[in-house]
């Protein structure tokens, strides 16, 4: 079973990843002895598909009260009167300062029950169950936590990490498509801003990948755990090299808040996002024709992205303004320089930033070809 340890200022955890793990999540969880009550945070959705095993296994193995909270797991409720409503929950189901909170599902939940986490009596144990494929290769990884406000994505949050994470690739078997490729999209940033082989192994089984073949996701997964343990145990407060992470991100993140969360799924956002900072990089001179293709191309064999029709420099620009990576109203960008490196803290002009996005929808289609 791969076990990848990660340092973090509050002590080190674990993410274990193995197919069928999450029949054992129940004698993990038990090995911190000293809870004084398990609760589980999930979304209905989730919950009717893994609920029964899951909350089987842990009543064996702990002799804890298990309270399950259930909460709407859409990118629109991922907000602070969501965090009020969970820790009047816990407070009403008697949870104190030695209690356990299990996420148990995607990127939203996680966040929402992470930052719930954190901030209830001041911090309260985690662990986190991820049940999508962008939650297993990177929102659970790393102590992020935060939910929206209406003037953009992530701005309340905190640094948080969890006591453990347990991954188990099986899982995504039940995940609706649009979902699982939304991941992949993910899983191309990786490769993109730190992995070269990973990049040539994605060209060569994106096939097998779409069919989810269990032996190359799982491979895939472990990967990309590898790469953000990396990261985040050295740059735990994303104060130099986390930046890279960001990459795609920051115009993903736009294009969710402009359409409130509606529109886009988050790998869908940060693939229009990568291929913005690829057409970037190539018009600044930091990427050659050949490599723009590559990852060009790459992103448009996971599949159709969501329309940017509607969608205006203007009214994004303002909301990149207000990104909290910005500094001083000036967005700073991730670009890639070549496959398996990136650049980050770039600033861009204002007119290349609006040509470039009125010529994404027409690049995205050449790609397809």
């Amino acid at each position: 079973m791969p076990t990848v340890r990660i340092r973090a200022s509050a002590g080190p955890y674990a993410v274990q990843c193995s197919p069928g793990l999450l029949s054992r999540a129940g004698a993990l969880v038990s090995r911190f002895g000293d809870s004084t009550g398990t609760f589980v945070l999930s979304s209905p959705n989730v919950w009717a598909h893994w609920g029964r095993s899951l909350g089987s296994g842990l009543r064996k193995q702990s002799r804890d009260r298990i309270t399950t909270i259930l909460f709407d797991d859409s990118e629109s409720s991922k907000d602070l009167q969501s965090i009020e409503q969970i820790a009047r929950q816990l407070i009403l189901a008697g949870a104190d300062r030695h209690a356990t909170i299990i996420a148990v599902g995607g990127g939203v939940v996680g966040d929402v029950a992470g930052f719930a986490a954190a901030t209830y009596l001041r911090g309260v144990r985690l662990v986190h169950i991820p049940t999508t494929l962008v939650a297993q290769v990177d929102s659970s990884i790393g102590g992020k936590t935060g939910v929206n406000l209406p003037e953009g994505k992530n701005l309340v949050g905190a640094f948080y990490p969890p006591k453990l994470v347990i991954t188990d690739p099986k899982v995504l078997q039940t995940l609706p498509h649009r979902e699982y490729r939304s991941g992949l999209f993910e899983v191309i940033k990786y490769a993109i801003i730190a992995d070269p082989e990973l990049f040539v192994f994605l060209e060569k089984r994106m096939l097998a990948l779409l069919r989810r073949d269990a032996a190359v996701l799982s491979r895939v997964i472990t990967r990309c755990i590898r790469i953000k343990a990396h990261v985040v145990t050295k740059d735990e407060r994303e104060s130099g090299l986390r930046h890279i992470l960001n990459f795609g991100h920051t115009l993903g993140h736009a294009l969710e808040a402009a359409t409130r969360y509606r529109r886009f799924l988050h790998g869908e956002a940060i693939a229009w996002g990568m291929l913005a900072a690829t057409l970037f990089a190539l018009a600044t001179g930091r990427l050659h024709d050949a490599e723009a293709t590559r990852m060009t191309r790459l992103i448009a064999s996971v599949g159709p992205l969501p329309s940017l029709f509607g969608i205006r420099p203007a009214q994004l620009r303002t909301i990149l303004a207000g990104d909290k990576k910005a500094r001083s109203g000036r967005v700073l960008w991730v670009l890639p320089s070549r496959v398996g490196k990136v650049e980050w803290g770039v600033d861009l002009p204002r007119e290349l930033f609006q040509r470039t996005f009125t010529e994404l929808p027409s690049i995205a289609a050449m790609a397809k070809m």
